[in-house]
């Protein structure tokens, strides 16, 4: 018999569709037994069309792009983000080995420190620090909450200290007007995602690299002569082989995994100063790593 269409079901629009011959060659398709569906992804090159977000919510990459933007300018604001990648890079080598090639997450953290020009007597002071006995003790934590101007905020923290690093998250909050709030109270309207950036145009042929490496690709987006992947935060590692090896002389810009809000707040003028002040002051946090919201600033 000569297979000619067949049911699948896509996750995303949450119904059965019918797919002809000519699609299904580049589809990981299902197949009906008892009535069930069996597979429940569906991989086709009118990837595009798939996607379930509209254009008023599809602002993964300019809110991701907003976010870089802000970073490190001043003398003060360069020691925080050497102090910054000092922590985690002695975590990911003490938790891990303090050998680069023996270490893929250390070396990819090198990597990234590297291209945010961390000096290298800073990375080697972290790794010669993770290689002797003792030594801190770190934990991660997360704190979510609202920020100025209704925005969402999530703040990942690590810490030798967890009672004075909730202080100094609470105190930034409370000193702009912000609202701290439970753990898991915003982070349901943000994606976790494995992000990656490099220079390119082609969406369809990258996505192809992708398809055919069995990646579970979220979002392409191109802008400027650079192409941004967005993949499930899990799909990391084997995202970044795919494109290395169908690229194998390009260089990733951006290579992390991220909070992408699925929807944009923008802030009122009146708030804008303090939304500022709230951004200033978690900069200034000496425990805090990341931040993550889902605000637009008027004129920025």
């Amino acid at each position: 018999m000569i297979l000619r269409e067949i049911c699948v079901f896509d996750a995303d629009l949450q119904k059965i569709l019918i797919l002809g011959q000519d699609q299904l060659s580049n589809c990981r398709t299902g197949y009906l037994e008892n009535g069930q569906i069996d597979t429940t992804t569906i991989r086709c090159n009118d990837f595009a069309k798939r996607r379930h977000r509209s254009q008023e919510t599809k602002v993964m990459g300019r809110s991701f792009e907003n976010r870089k933007h802000s970073i490190m300018k001043t003398s003060a604001q360069k020691s925080k983000l050497y102090s910054k990648y000092g922590k985690q890079l002695y975590v990911c080598a003490k938790n891990g080995v303090p050998d680069p090639e023996a270490n893929p997450s250390l070396r990819i953290l090198i990597e990234r420190a590297k291209k945010e020009q961390v000096p290298s007597h800073v990375i080697e002071k972290a790794l010669d620090k993770a290689k002797g006995a003792g030594g801190e003790e770190y934990s991660s934590s997360r704190y979510e909450g609202f920020g100025p101007g209704g925005c969402s905020v999530i703040v990942d923290c690590l810490s030798d200290n967890a009672n004075r690093t909730i202080t100094d998250v609470r105190n930034c909050f409370t000193k702009t007007g912000a609202k701290l709030g439970a753990s898991g109270s915003v982070a349901h309207t943000f994606d976790h995602l494995a992000v990656l950036s490099f220079a390119g145009d082609n969406e369809d042929e990258v996505l192809e690299a992708l398809l055919e490496a069995d990646v579970d690709v979220d979002d392409i987006e191109a802008n400027e002569g650079r192409l941004t992947v967005f993949a499930p935060a899990a799909e990391f590692d084997k995202a970044r082989q795919a494109i290395l090896e169908a690229y194998p002389d390009t260089e990733l810009e951006v290579q992390e995994i991220a909070f992408i809000p699925q929807s944009n707040v923008e802030i009122p003028a009146e708030d804008v100063p303090a939304f500022e002040k709230f951004m200033d002051l978690l900069n200034d946090c000496d425990d805090v790593q990341e931040v993550y919201h889902n605000a637009v600033v008027p004129g920025h």
